[in-house]
């Protein structure tokens, strides 16, 4: 998260092309969302996994909120969607990785 607040806190667009600035938004909330669920893993049930979407997701929108106050740069909604379809992403697969893994367990317990 500091990570993201400091890079968001640069003036200027850095004159890096607008798929790299799609692609970098979608890995770091992708990433941030990942950790997040990593942090938050002994929280109960599903609420994990509603825990680590909010925050990301609430994260990316005071990002761009903040960048509205940084010279040169501009609240973007766009970004915020990039933001959270990286969140979503990140989370799909864990959440999948998770049921693979289960399945194998059970499969190699059960064949005894």
């Amino acid at each position: 998260m500091a990570l993201i607040f400091w890079s968001s806190a640069q003036s200027g667009g850095g004159g890096i092309p607008e798929w790299a600035h799609v692609l970098t938004h979608f890995l770091e909330y992708a990433a941030l969302a990942a950790l997040l669920l990593w942090a938050l893993a002994p929280l109960p049930g599903g609420t994990v996994w509603i825990a680590a979407a909010s925050i990301a997701i609430l994260y990316a929108v005071s990002d761009e909120i903040h960048q509205s106050f940084v010279p040169e740069r501009v609240a973007d909604p766009l970004d915020v969607l990039v933001d959270s379809l990286g969140v979503a992403a990140a989370l799909g697969i864990a959440f999948y990785a998770r049921g693979k893994s289960s399945t194998r367990r059970t499969h190699s317990t059960s064949s005894g």
